[in-house]
């Protein structure tokens, strides 16, 4: 399993998800692909999970036939003292979704 996170969450993410494996967009050397790109990328880059707070994903990418599982955070900003509060709920909706699904965490 590799958790991949969105560039627009704080790297610092990665080290509080430990022990999970989890890396960044940009530390697999995908900074500025779009979406759809990004999870194509994604797809054949071994990773299981993406993490984002893009709300609007869902409805901008067919994630249905997808191998990837996607975890949409809703905090009140992308700063990692407002993700913080959701990590207990990331990680169980890490250990529950599956390929093709969608799973929002937080408010």
């Amino acid at each position: 399993m590799l958790i991949l996170i969105d560039e627009s969450l704080p790297q610092e993410l990665v080290d509080h998800l430990h022990p999970l494996p989890a890396r960044t967009v940009s530390e697999m050397g995908w900074a500025g692909l779009k979406n759809g790109a990004l999870l194509r990328r994604a797809e054949v880059g071994l990773v299981t999970a993406f993490v984002t707070a893009d709300q609007g994903l869902p409805y901008q990418q067919y994630l249905a036939q997808s191998t990837l599982a996607v975890i949409v955070l809703k905090a009140r900003s992308n700063r990692l003292q407002d993700l913080l509060p959701l990590l207990s709920d990331l990680k169980q909706a890490l250990s529950l979704v599956a390929p093709g699904q969608v799973f929002r965490v937080g408010r």
